[in-house]
């Protein structure tokens, strides 16, 4: 792992163990990697509870109950998704904090959405608070996979500073 991700993931870690909260993710686009990056570094087990890749249409509405009329009016592709996967997550781990990400990686633009468009957000129960954001990334898939991946830990990294 290069020495800046680890450095990332071992802040995040240790503002996670610090407060005792308990962590779980929901990934679309990035298939399980920001979850692959975190459980890289020994002690992951100590904060980490659930992690999920709700991928397809289906499965966002199954096992994460995000509404279907969210889902139609909004897309698989949008800031209010990212928002109830972060919330629906961390109410099905039973965690303190809640992270998804979901987007395009390509090579085709859907639901009129560009490729390499990124949404990701934080749902802190303490603070009964969500953090959100968006962003383009250029590349092919593997590159904007990876660099929505840091995104989203540096994303979580942030949020856990400014609320706890």
């Amino acid at each position: 792992m290069e020495a800046h991700l680890l450095e990332l993931v071992n802040r995040t870690s240790e503002l996670l163990k610090r407060d005792g909260s308990r962590l779980s993710i929901a990934e679309s686009c990035t298939g399980g990697l920001v979850t692959h990056i975190i459980t890289n570094v020994p002690g992951a087990s100590k904060f980490l509870e659930l992690s999920i890749v709700c991928y397809s249409k289906d499965s966002k509405i199954k096992v994460l109950s995000i509404s279907e009329s969210l889902l139609e009016k909004k897309g698989m592709i949008s800031e209010e998704v990212a928002i109830e996967m972060a919330r629906a997550v961390r109410r099905l781990g039973n965690t303190d904090i809640g992270l998804s990400i979901t987007g395009n990686l390509g090579p085709e633009v859907i639901e009129s959405k560009g490729v390499g468009l990124i949404y990701m957000a934080v749902s802190i129960a303490s603070k009964d608070r969500i953090l959100s954001k968006g962003e383009i990334f250029d590349g092919n898939r593997e590159e904007i996979k990876n660099n929505a991946s840091l995104a989203a830990l540096k994303f979580l990294c942030q949020a856990l500073r400014v609320c706890t």
